[in-house]
């Protein structure tokens, strides 16, 4: 089966965030980063399903700067194939759409039979690329599922995804893009070998006209970047015990959290 991957480079989950001169980025001096760890949990499925069914390839996808590289050669290690990196001068701060734009020409182009992707990036948070991926190829989208069931002739799949107070069981044809949730499975650290075997394998980098796409104009164009409001300190209750009644008192006044 040919599986294609979805990843995105983002910044290290322990890095302290500074929003940088020009209030619209953050200050990437001095950042770290890592593969989104939501990605980490597709591209581990799709080795798990190849090497369950003895065969096939598992392909990554990523649109970014040539910096983009360490975190396919990451991949590459897990046990990917080999990597398609996007890279373009004129897509340095694509919005959801325009990166969706890109991987799904690209993805069009392999003639995958599954994609699979993390469910949202830990940078944005706004977990719509995989779905709009979906759209434009014309194929079916199944959301955040924790476990993947393929039919013995690989055309179906049967996936499971939590709700509120339980799971959904949800059967699609193939070709679909599945995101992936936490919970999905335990992803891999790459082995030594797998590293050295990663600076051989091919990183393909194609630009917007390689894949047969003009001007891509982002849709959403970002104003401005704010910190959250510093936390107030906290109050202690006088009294052993504090009283229970200027608890509530506190709790119904000052914080408006009970009625």
């Amino acid at each position: 089966m040919k599986i294609g991957v979805l990843l995105k480079r983002v910044p290290d989950t322990e890095t302290r965030i500074k929003i940088a001169s020009d209030a619209k980025s953050y200050d990437r001096d001095g950042v770290n980063y890592i593969v989104n760890p939501y990605d980490e949990f597709a591209l581990e499925e799709a080795l798990q399903i190849n090497e369950r069914t003895g065969g096939g390839e598992v392909v990554l996808l990523s649109l970014g700067t040539a910096k983009t590289e360490e975190a396919l050669r990451t991949g590459l290690a897990m046990g990917a194939e080999r990597a398609i990196l996007i890279s373009d001068e004129g897509l340095s701060d694509p919005d959801s759409l325009t990166t969706a734009k890109c991987l799904a020409a690209a993805a069009k182009a392999e003639n995958f039979d599954l994609i699979l992707c993390g469910v949202k990036a830990i940078d944005t948070e706004a977990g719509s690329v995989g779905p709009a991926v979906a759209e434009l190829l014309g194929w079916p989208c199944v959301s955040g599922i924790v476990k993947l069931e393929l039919s013995a002739d690989g055309k179906t799949a049967t996936v499971q995804r939590q709700i509120e107070g339980g799971a959904e069981s949800v059967e699609v044809q193939l070709p679909v893009v599945l995101t992936a949730q936490k919970g999905l499975n335990t992803p891999r650290y790459p082995a030594l070998t797998g590293i050295m075997k990663a600076k051989k394998k091919e990183i393909k980098q194609l630009t917007r006209g390689d894949i047969g796409l003009g001007d891509l104009a982002p849709k959403v164009v970002l104003q401005a970047l704010t910190l959250p409001p510093p936390r107030s300190a906290g109050k202690i209750l006088p009294g052993e015990p504090a009283s229970p009644q200027e608890l509530v008192r506190l709790l119904r006044e000052e914080a408006k959290l009970i009625n």
